[in-house]
């Protein structure tokens, strides 16, 4: 996607950004001139990626980060804001997708889906729609799925999640005329959401679909970053990234 030759410079909090989407979306809007502000649980992987990108001529910092615990996204925010003075933009990343059916009965891995995809989505609003309300202006990004558009066996819960993300999107969306809402949903993306957890004949399944289909991360940073790279007065709301030979 080609963004607007004009672009502002805005401090941009990434959730989940130690890998995938998350790292991808820091280097490309580090790339376009925006300070980035990584969260991630991992911090050795933070740490690698804000060196990388101030080499390359980027600004970012970084903060160990657990969406799950809404005392930590408060201090993620309230970090950056005492720091930079503002909150631009929020991309609520961090996902995790633990495939099974529902009556294998993974219901730690339900639970997980919930506090990260879900809980850690609306944590992370209410971390900055304060101060994004109190300045009149911000925008919030958050992280969505093509599962968020259909159902499938095996990712019943997830998909329940991410139905769920894209609905309150559109809630904070309609309550806001100072603030954007933007949903990206991503199809098969080379990274490491389908790695962890889950039932691993349904993982192995999900990582040769990848392997056959998956999209580079960057191609969903590029829609992220085309989003934020508008003007005030346009809200792009949705976005589906998926890839061509994706059903």
């Amino acid at each position: 996607m080609t963004s607007p030759t004009t672009v502002d410079h805005k401090i941009v909090l990434i959730t989940g950004a130690s890998s995938g989407i998350g790292a991808a979306t820091a280097h490309r809007l580090a790339a376009d001139g925006h300070h980035v502000v990584l969260g991630a649980r991992r911090v050795d992987r933070l740490a690698a990626l804000v060196a990388e990108l101030r080499a390359a001529g980027g600004r970012a910092d970084h903060r160990e980060l657990d969406v799950t615990d809404l005392a930590s996204v408060r201090a993620f925010a309230d970090t950056a804001h005492e720091r930079y003075g503002r909150i631009d933009v929020l991309v609520n990343n961090a996902g995790v997708m633990p495939l099974s059916t529902i009556d294998s009965l993974r219901i730690d891995d339900w639970n997980q889906m919930i506090d990260v995809n879900l809980r850690g989505t609306l944590h992370g609003i209410a971390a900055v729609l304060p101060y994004m309300r109190g300045r009149g202006a911000g925008h919030i990004v958050n992280v969505a799925s093509t599962s968020a558009y259909r159902v499938d066996p095996t990712a019943s819960v997830y998909c329940a999640t991410k139905f769920a993300v894209r609905a309150l999107s559109e809630g904070l969306r309609q309550e806001s005329r100072e603030l954007r809402v933007t949903v990206v949903s991503p199809g098969f993306t080379h990274s490491e959401l389908g790695d962890h957890g889950g039932d691993p004949e349904v993982r192995a399944a999900v990582r040769a679909a990848s392997q056959q289909l998956a999209i580079p991360a960057s191609a969903v940073a590029d829609a992220i970053g085309y989003a934020i790279a508008q003007p005030d007065n346009v809200d792009v709301n949705e976005l589906v990234v998926r890839p061509t030979a994706q059903g």
